[in-house]
């Protein structure tokens, strides 16, 4: 066991970095314990009653205006929504949008005017959409922020959630990198404010970091808008200035192919290493070739389920999705081989809930 103490806070504002220094009391082996649990291939968990799916969305329709269609995890998330809607038997459009909050507002829009029962702002940020929120709640068309935070920051009135439980990502992330550090970790953590579930896989980090004596984090924001011009630079920027940085936690495995040339460039490889957070394919295969250590994912085609369950219970007046059970896998170079080779989306997670699904909504 590792036993942790008190410990006085420290700032530095060079880069936008924050450093806190740890708290508290945890041990090695309660973080051993919730990494091996995230380590088995998940089982589905019913996230309320079974209901007559097809019965009750008989005539409805509705709309998913993503974050960006372009963006290899939210596209998929859209289009599989879509097309478990149609094996169900009721009409959801994908309207495709490349990340602009115009985008976002045109969707939301023609919901209204076309009348839809439910319009779905997925992983976009629904702070900067609340007056058009406002407008689809006032004409009667239910507004749906998924995927967009984790359960401790809601979204705003009017918005519905269908929330992940981003904290736990974060958490995650942090004890992977203590475990593997015996308790000796010193983490570069790459947050993003501007994103909205960026408060909760922050909390999940700090939570982590906070207990433990010996470690040491350091915050650093990029926004979403800046990636591909600040990301690698800064990143290298920090590793320069302390040598001694032994794990990058990106909070977003999106950020991945600007962190790793970093740390190459930086000639850091040997020291630093990558643990995230997404399960995209492309940064599985930098799993699989050891460019990153470790990968939280997500199946997409499990979220796309989840969601579309927790709308339709909205549509039919059913008691609110509290938590849709979508569960966190970790891959690493044990498994990372049963997603395929190349990865593929939502492959190495198993198809227990394909199943569990059908039966939840009467479909078999």
């Amino acid at each position: 066991m590792i036993k942790y103490i008190a410990g006085l806070a420290s700032l530095t504002t060079a880069f936008g970095l924050a450093a806190i220094a740890p708290a508290a009391a945890t041990d090695l082996d309660a973080i051993q314990a919730s990494i091996t649990e995230h380590q088995k291939l998940p089982v589905f968990a019913a996230p309320g009653e079974a209901f007559d799916a097809k019965a009750c969305m008989s005539g409805k329709k509705a709309m998913v205006v993503p974050f960006s269609s372009a963006v290899e995890f939210t596209g998929a998330v859209a289009n599989r929504m879509t097309e478990i809607a149609k094996e169900i038997g009721f009409q959801y459009d994908h309207y495709q949008t490349q990340g602009q909050p115009s985008q976002w507002i045109q969707g939301i829009n023609q919901a209204i005017t076309q009348r839809y029962d439910l319009v779905d702002v997925l992983m976009s940020d629904p702070r900067v959409l609340v007056p058009q929120a406002t407008q689809a709640d006032q004409a009667g068309v239910k507004i749906v922020a998924a995927h967009a935070s984790g359960f401790d920051t809601p979204a705003p009135a009017p918005f519905q959630n269908v929330q992940i439980d981003y904290t736990q990502a974060g958490r995650l992330m942090a004890q992977w990198a203590v475990l593997k550090t015996k308790g000796k970790a010193n983490v570069l953590a790459i947050v993003a404010e501007d994103s909205f579930s960026a408060n909760s896989l922050k909390n999940g980090i700090k939570e982590i970091m906070d207990k433990c004596e010996e470690c040491k984090v350091q915050y650093l924001n990029v926004p979403v808008t800046d990636w591909a011009t600040r990301m690698q630079s800064t990143v290298q920027a920090a590793l320069l200035r302390d040598p001694s940085i032994n794990y990058i936690l990106p909070i977003y495995d999106g950020m991945a192919q600007f962190v790793v040339p970093a740390v190459e460039l930086t000639q850091s490889a040997d020291r630093v290493k990558i643990a995230t957070f997404n399960g995209s394919p492309y940064v599985l295969q930098l799993v699989q070739q050891g460019s990153v250590e470790m990968d939280i994912g997500e199946s997409i085609d499990w979220v796309a389920h989840a969601i579309v369950d927790a709308e339709m219970r909205m549509i039919c007046g059913l008691p609110a999705v509290k938590d849709p059970k979508v569960p966190l896998y970790i891959f690493d170079a044990s498994n990372a081989s049963t997603a395929g080779t190349p990865p593929q989306i939502s492959t190495g997670y198993g198809d227990a809930y394909v199943a569990g699904y059908r039966k939840l909504w009467g479909l078999q």
